[in-house]
């Protein structure tokens, strides 16, 4: 007797080609974007020193690629087109791969949903041939004429799936992704060309052999000639390269970090991260860097493998990347940034209290131009010494000398004081405005940054009478967790019971300014930190919002008079510290008016 049939019971079936296809066109395949990416990585994979890309309708109706590469035989273009066909694989070594990709389902899932044209020719004693294929169906195959290389032509992508035709966006919008496709592909190949045409007009053209700086000036922003540094960091097996925009330099949005590994183009959330972190404390929350970095490592240190457009990457030891990217960067900006830093001559870097000469800092040649590195923040030990004095000098010293401008000095000499908030100095140039409490805070920032680097704990100031901050008991926790890390800062505290905290010592950079600081409000503030930021804080980069906290708590307050001495002091000392041109937060911490803005103002020109 045979079994009833079940209503509800499904067969498993194998789909038709077509269906597969199709199905793996909408991992592939996403917009015009999508496709004119997988055919630009293939032209480069082919050796081509010459790419040209012709779009219409910002993709909907036209994406053509053209290359000058290896070609294809006959029998390659028909194989081209099958399901996990491809050359980029000699072996099955798949974690070994060095191209841009290699899973052989581009051009079949691209063909499954438009009308595809191949031609192709290799070398320059072979037949040049055609294939064409609508929509999954070969329309014809046979002899073409064309030089040595590849033409694709994708036409009315999605045009018998208008399920997926739908939901493709405007014209504009597609446009808009298809130039950031050509774009990121353009500059992580500088030895090749690129020429990009949309709706018959050129829009863009870069010639093979251009310099990295070059290429990125052109392609980014080419203001970044002026507003950017070279990165160069090497750890064994890793490099990194590239350009990073000044602090200064920033945008409203991210969409202008260009980020690669192994030159492939990638949107990866460690590497995101990385590079937040490294300019947590030069730019405020809501602007962002503008940069391209180029991350190469060993194949078997990577897998490309974790996204099918293969826009994200998994790393090995993700903490060593993300460190390098930190590090490399910061080390970066501290030694090239020549707006934040403004490194003068050697006879200019005298501190006002006649401290010795501090040397200059021998020239450093970066990728854009020859400028003077930022001296390490111990080397500004002098002019640090001479603040100090300054600022603790009781108000009867403070004596305000004769005042004459002095050559040399990027921030000039004080003149004045406005609103007891901001410096007014004259330099050789222009007027310069400070903010006398953002520069210090970064000021003494640096100056923690320098004690926690070196060896041994950092200076502690004691307290005569050791402090109780009341706590509730999960931040005690936190404080008690990190007390070691802070004591080598020399905050140095104590577990006070369930709910409380005793403080043994502070910094002794925090303790410059005559009222000193405030304890409570400190111990609190680093507890609210540690709370909000979980406790991998001290760990690497986020260690520095601890000491951002810090220093905001010894520095000079708005508000408060300065003599002379006091600001030609600190002039001195943000002369010779490194990213002195942005506060902890982002903001800047003086801006320069020159001559000729001055008198543009007056109607002088």
């Amino acid at each position: 007797m045979s079994e009833p049939a079940n209503p509800d019971r499904r067969t498993i079936r194998r789909l038709p080609e077509n269906l597969v296809n199709r199905i793996a066109a909408g991992e592939v395949v996403e917009r015009p974007a999508s496709a004119l990416k997988e055919l630009v990585e293939n032209a480069i994979d082919a050796g081509a020193s010459q790419i040209s890309v012709r779009l219409a309708e910002g993709g909907l109706s036209l994406v053509e690629v053209t290359d000058d590469g290896c070609g294809m035989r006959a029998e390659e273009i028909a194989l081209a087109l099958e399901r996990h066909a491809t050359s980029k694989l000699p072996d099955e070594a798949i974690e070994m791969v060095a191209t841009l990709g290699f899973r052989g389902e581009a051009l079949p899932s691209i063909a499954s949903v438009a009308r595809v044209t191949i031609e192709s020719r290799a070398g320059t004693q072979g037949e040049a041939w055609a294939r064409v294929v609508d929509h999954g169906a070969v329309v014809s195959d046979g002899p073409a004429a064309l030089p040595p290389g590849t033409r694709v032509r994708v036409e009315d992508l999605f045009g018998k799936v208008p399920a997926r035709r739908k939901f493709l966006r405007s014209a504009r919008s597609e446009w808009a992704a298809s130039l950031d496709v050509v774009r990121r592909l353009a500059l992580a190949r500088p030895d090749i060309g690129f020429t990009l045409e949309h709706d018959g007009r050129r829009a863009l053209q870069v010639q093979p052999g251009d310099t990295l700086a070059a290429r990125t000036a052109l392609l980014v922003a080419r203001e970044l000639h002026d507003n950017a540094v070279a990165v160069d960091l090497v750890r064994g097996p890793f490099h990194l390269m590239g350009v990073a925009g000044l602090p200064t330099y920033n945008r409203g949005v991210a969409d202008h970090q260009y980020l690669f590994v192994n030159g492939r183009p990638v949107k990866d959330k460690l590497l995101i991260g990385a590079v937040r972190g490294a300019y947590a404390d030069m730019l405020a929350r809501d602007r962002h860097a503008v940069l391209a970095l180029f991350l190469e490592v060993p194949p078997e240190e990577v897998d490309v493998n974790v996204h099918p457009a293969k826009t994200e990457v998994r790393f090995r030891d993700p903490a060593l990347v993300r460190g390098m990217i930190v590090s490399g960067l910061r080390q970066a900006l501290t030694t090239g940034d020549r707006r934040s830093v403004q490194a003068p001559d050697a006879g200019a870097m005298r501190a006002w209290q006649s401290e010795p000469v501090v040397p200059a800092p021998a020239p450093q040649t970066s990728l854009f131009f020859q400028g003077y590195a930022a001296p390490r923040v111990s080397e500004a030990g002098q002019a640090w010494r001479g603040y100090e004095a300054a600022m603790m000098a009781p108000p009867a010293a403070r004596a305000e000398p004769a005042v004459e401008a002095v050559p040399g000095h990027p921030l000039g000499v004080a003149r004045g004081q406005i609103a007891a908030t901001y410096i007014v100095a004259e330099a050789e140039d222009g007027l310069v405005l400070v903010d006398q409490h953002a520069a210090h805070e970064r000021l003494v920032l640096e100056r923690l940054r320098a004690a926690g680097a070196g060896e041994g704990a950092a200076p502690a100031q004691a307290l005569l009478l050791p402090e109780v901050v009341e706590l509730d008991e999960p931040s005690c926790d936190r404080l008690e967790e990190a007390a070691a890390e802070l004591a080598a800062y020399g905050l140095a505290l104590e577990r006070f019971g369930p709910a409380a905290m005793l403080v043994r010592s502070v910094p002794a950079v925090l303790k410059g300014g005559p009222k000193g600081v405030d304890v409570q409000a400190l111990v609190r503030d680093v507890a609210d930190d540690l709370a909000r930021n979980g406790a991998a804080l001290l760990l690497g980069e986020k260690r520095d919002l601890v000491l951002a906290t810090m220093a905001c708590h010894g520095s000079v307050r708005a508000g408060r008079v300065l003599s002379v001495a006091e600001m030609n002091a600190l002039l001195r000392e943000m002369e010779v510290t490194p990213r002195s041109g942005q506060c902890n937060h982002g903001r800047p911490t003086w801006i320069k008016l020159a001559h000729g803005d001055i008198e543009k103002l007056f109607g002088r020109k």
